[in-house]
This record gives C-alpha cells, structure tokens and sequence, in this order.
C-alpha cells in the first residue's frame, strides 16, 4: 500500500513539474509574468489591472480571461489603456463576453509604418472595470486565463530584432521563438 501511494505522488509531482515547465517558454531570457490585480470598489463593482513584467521588446499581447463571482453574473462594462505601458499601441481591443463571463484583450503595437514596441521593464496596460448584471453584490470575484475561440490564449510576442542578428529577414528557426507564453498570476488588493 505505502508502495503504491508513493508511486502516486511521484507521478502526480512529475506531472505538475512538467506542466509548469511547458506553460512558461521564453526563448529571450527571464520568464515573463502577467498580473491581474483585483481591486474592489464597492459592493456591486470591481477592477482587474493587468499589469506586465518582461525583460524583451514586445509587439503584440493576447490576454483571454475568464470571470468568475460565483452565483453572480458579472460583466466587463469598459477597459481603460490610458496611461499604461501600451498606451501608444496601434490596436487596443478589448471584447466582453458576458454569456461566457470572459474578457478577450488583444494588443498590436504596429499596424503600419510605425516602430511602436513595448520596452522591457514592469508596469500596468490595462484596468478593465466589472459591475454585476443584476445589481447584486460581488463578495469574491476569480480571473483566470483561459483560451477563446478560435485560438486566443495567453500570449506575448517578442520583437524579431531580439532574436537575429540580421534585419533582413526572420530564420526560420526562430518563427516559433517569438511567441511567448507568460506566467499568469492573480492577486487580491486587501
């Protein structure tokens, strides 16, 4: 018996190392970080401040994220970049979907003849702001990332010029480098 609970434990820690290891590739340097800090307000409204650690030129983030108030139906009513490190970003979306308690926010730093990019370093891209549905009260409210149609998940992606030495063009061993995935971490304000 003690055997076989062994052997449980050995592959359920293998199976949590392994999962850790994959879920966090960057090929640049230091393990990137997304933060969602959660702030309440009052009773009935909340804020999520998404705020980004990396140590790379960024041009583009993908951040799907799935809400969670328990019994309560909450909706993301606006998100505001004003001031945040990608305030200057070409596109700046941000998609609610409140049949599924999810938030989609995709950012692109150039969508033409511009040399937009997000410096390394630390700091906040966006607060979005969540009121329940029914004027109910939120007592806890969850953020987790998730992956929304067709592909979105979690996703960094760095600038080429960071990886090659050569500005001609990208090798094709590095096309896969330049998506990062970050680690994910929430964390409640008291």
């Amino acid at each position: 018996m003690k055997l076989i609970k062994t052997m449980i434990l050995t592959l359920v820690a293998l199976s949590v190392i392994s999962a850790t290891g994959m879920a966090q590739i960057d090929h640049i340097g230091k393990t990137d970080t997304v933060y969602a800090d959660l702030t309440r307000i009052n009773d009935n409204n909340w804020s999520i401040t998404i705020n980004v650690t990396n140590d790379e030129n960024i041009l583009g983030l993908s951040v799907p994220l799935k809400l969670s108030a328990a019994n309560v139906k909450v909706v993301a009513d606006s998100a505001s970049y004003t001031g945040g490190r990608i305030e200057h970003f070409a596109y700046k979306g941000f998609r609610p979907d409140t049949a599924i308690q999810c938030i989609m926010l995709g950012m692109i730093a150039n969508l033409g003849p511009s040399e937009n990019k997000l410096t390394p370093g630390s700091g906040r891209i966006v607060t979005i702001f969540i009121s329940s549905l029914n004027g109910e009260k939120i007592e806890k409210l969850s953020v987790d990332t998730t992956t929304l149609s067709p592909d979105n998940s979690l996703m960094i992606v760095a600038d080429a010029e960071d990886l090659v030495d050569s500005n001609d063009s990208i090798p094709k061993y590095a096309d896969k480098r330049l998506e990062i995935y970050p680690a994910f971490v929430t964390r409640i304000s008291k």
